[in-house]
């Protein structure tokens, strides 16, 4: 299951799921250097980074910015 980290409150990481739905996570269950805009994943109990799926995340971010404004 894969969960983009919406904002981080104190140390607690507020992430939205695929359904729209939010969940708080504690930061110590998470990976260090965890930023908004990451997309994490989990798989047995275990949350990873995925890296190359934010980057593609912000590349559409970025096409639809760029289709708004121009």
């Amino acid at each position: 299951m894969e969960m983009i980290i919406d904002r981080i409150e104190g140390n607690i990481a507020v992430c939205e799921m695929p359904d729209g739905g939010m969940v708080d996570i504690p930061l110590e269950r998470l990976p260090k250097g965890v930023r908004p805009g990451d997309v994490l994943s989990l798989r047995d109990g275990v949350y990873t980074l995925e890296p190359a799926r934010r980057k593609a995340r912000l590349g559409i971010i970025r096409k639809l910015e760029n289709d708004v404004f121009n």
